[in-house]
């Protein structure tokens, strides 16, 4: 039964951008928008008057000239304001609003605020030194940084010269750096001497001597002090300079930005890897601006002097996403560090102290909380918080109502979905209507996603593969290092035509949002009865004793059967009463099938670095096949639990 957990009321509505949008392209369009799905439809069918009238309302900064869309028709060849120039990092800059601008806070309870002068200052030093290195349009800066101020000035500084910035978190090993740096050839790498994570130092310098050694394309690394105020960095040879040397010569002055074409790369972004090398998303100037802009200011309602905490890595796509919030006049509080250290309370504190408007996070980070008996809200005052995203992997129904019910209930709960292959969203929130238990609110604006079965029908109420049938400028570019773009294709393109399939598992239901029950490529197919994972995720909400899992479809008897593995809480054991209780759990509340042959307790459950399951990876490991890039992995010796399992030979 579909359960409102939330609605927006009237003033609510009236104040929101999304409604001020509405009102806008009604005006223009002499008609009159109704509700969130009649203009939905309008932005669908019209794409080049939607996104025209969204260049204009957002107030992008730049020149636009000619079509909106050629090639509209054929969405693998379609081009997005192909003779409109622009400058992602002008947008952001003149998009601040708001003193400070950035509130850096660390796990060890360091606070700094940068305002807008110090940030135009800093990046002002910084081009000059990036330019006198020789640093042009086109050319790849690296950042192997973690979220911190320092590393949103790198951004800005190579982009307004026109340049490519692509980072991974500090955590990533030298191996996944060179599968990731080594395919994109930086011209400069970014780096801290070093991290904390959970009370301890980490030193990253002696990975980025090996890299910086290996790639030849790399002329200066620039270390920035974190764990140690003057770290010693001869280990990197002549490449090796502190980011105050470097800027040393330099004085601030008024910023300069080059204008490049709205199709010119701006971002590369990394897939996780787990079933080969990663992939490189190259993701254009304008796209990502104008997608994000839509997103920020229609979707999510952020508004000038709003204030937005997004817990990731700077090597998730939520990084880029966080940082282009300055376009829209918000303050980014940027966290980095454990969000359970000192205490589960961290996150939560910092949302209350600063005031926090927008705060996102992943559902295995909320799960985590509810699992804990975390309840903020008896505590901690959020007055000032109006939404809270949940994105990385599906949000049980039990996850949303924990957090209406332990955190606050008059917020908009937005659970978001998209993913690094479009920087940003197809489906998530909707500030002007209702939220409902385990679903995203809505299709966004400009993307036409249905749900296919195999044969390309359309479903409704129904599970099956998401898809877009509208162009966007959020569709990248294409791979790096792949000059015809066949991989592309047949990453997206090659299984309906002329239609993007994202590989996702999901239902269209009938309140007009969607439910995802996981990546339909790791999709269970019991009897040939295609289930998604989530489905069984849900269920493991209800078992105290369990605190994560894995769920795959292990190749057996001609056919596939359902195994299931779990980590315990402490003090527990997988008894023959749990498993038992287990199963019941499942069947009463899913289906039989989804019921597990195998159910197997292990010490930990493997994920990326950005958290996400890696059920593709177990797989591979239980099927004897070579995981082929266990560096994308944060805990990569949680493998072996998994290796000559013998419950899993009878």
């Amino acid at each position: 039964m579909t359960q409102q957990l939330w609605a927006p009321s009237a003033q609510r509505i009236e104040n929101t951008l999304l409604t001020r949008f509405m009102n806008s392209v009604g005006s223009q369009q002499q008609t009159t928008f109704n509700d969130y799905d009649e203009l939905w439809q309008w932005s669908v069918d019209e794409p080049e008057a939607f996104w025209r009238a969204l260049w204009s309302f957002c107030d992008v900064t730049g020149n636009c000239a000619g079509d909106v869309l050629r090639n509209k028709n054929d969405l693998f060849n379609c081009q997005f304001f192909p003779d409109s120039e622009l400058n992602y990092a002008e947008n952001l800059l003149q998009g601040v609003q708001s003193d400070p601008v950035i509130i850096f806070r660390h796990e060890s309870g360091t606070r700094r605020e940068i305002t807008r002068q110090q940030l135009c200052a800093q990046v002002s030093l910084l081009q000059q030194a990036l330019k006198e290195l020789g640093v042009e349009p086109g050319d790849r800066v690296a950042g192997y940084l973690p979220n911190i101020a320092e590393t949103v000035v790198a951004m800005l500084a190579t982009t307004s010269l026109g340049a490519v910035w692509s980072s991974c978190s500090p955590d990533f090993g030298i191996n996944g750096l060179k599968d990731r740096f080594g395919q994109i050839e930086p011209k400069i790498l970014f780096t801290t001497d070093g991290y904390t994570y959970n009370g301890k130092q980490f030193n990253s310098l002696p990975a980025m001597a090996e890299l910086s050694e290996v790639l030849s394309s790399v002329r200066k690394t620039v270390v920035i002090p974190f764990n140690s105020e003057n770290p010693a960095i001869d280990s990197l040879g002549t490449k090796g300079i502190l980011l105050a040397d470097l800027c040393s010569a330099y004085k601030a002055q008024p910023l300069e930005f080059t204008a490049v074409n709205f199709r010119d790369p701006l971002f590369i972004l990394f897939s996780s890897g787990t079933t080969g090398l990663p992939k490189c998303f190259v993701h254009s100037v304008g796209g990502t601006l104008l997608h994000h802009l839509k997103e920020h200011q229609l979707q999510c309602d952020i508004k000038p002097q709003d204030r937005l905490l997004y817990f990731t890595t700077c090597g998730w796509a939520m990084w880029n996403w966080q940082v282009s919030a300055l376009a829209s006049g918000a303050t980014l509080v940027l966290y980095e560090g454990s969000p359970f250290f000192p205490d589960a309370y961290c996150l939560p504190d910092i949302v209350a102290a600063e005031q926090v408007t927008h705060f996102g996070t992943s559902a295995k980070y909320i799960d985590s909380c509810a699992k804990q008996h975390i309840k903020p809200n008896e505590s901690r005052d959020f007055s000032a918080l109006r939404t809270v995203f949940s994105t990385g992997s599906p949000l049980s129904a039990d996850g949303f109502r924990y957090i209406y019910d332990a955190w606050k209930e008059e917020v908009c709960l937005s659970s978001i979905s998209g993913g690094t292959d479009v920087i940003g969203c197809f489906v998530g929130g909707n500030p002007i209507g209702p939220v409902y238990a385990g679903q995203c609110q809505k299709r966004h604006l400009g993307m036409d996603c249905r749900v296919f079965d195999s044969d390309g029908n359309s479903l409704i109420g129904e599970p099956g593969e998401l898809v877009c049938l509208s162009p966007h400028p959020a569709m990248p570019l294409g791979f790096l290092n792949d000059p015809d773009r066949q991989r592309y294709f047949n990453e997206y393109f090659a299984k309906f035509e002329n239609t993007w399939c994202h590989s996702d598992w999901v239902e269209l239901t009938p309140e007009g949002g969607m439910i995802f029950y996981g990546r339909s490529d790791a999709t269970l197919n019991p009897g040939g009865v295609r289930i998604g994972t989530a489905e069984i995720y849900r269920q493991m909400e209800n078992i105290n004793e369990i605190f994560d899992s894995v769920v795959i479809g292990q190749n057996w008897d001609n056919d596939v059967r359902v195994v299931l593995f779990v980590k315990l809480k402490e003090g527990f054991e997988l008894s023959e009463e749990l498993v038992k209780r287990i199963k019941n759990e499942i069947r009463q509340n899913a289906t039989p099938r989804h019921v597990p042959a195998k159910i197997i307790a292990v010490p930990d459950i493997p994920r990326t670095h950005s958290g996400k399951i890696t059920e593709l990876a177990v797989r591979d490991v239980v099927h004897g096949r070579p995981v082929k890039n266990v560096e994308s992995l944060a805990n990569p010796e949680s493998l072996r639990f998994y290796q000559n399992l013998a419950d899993l030979e009878v």
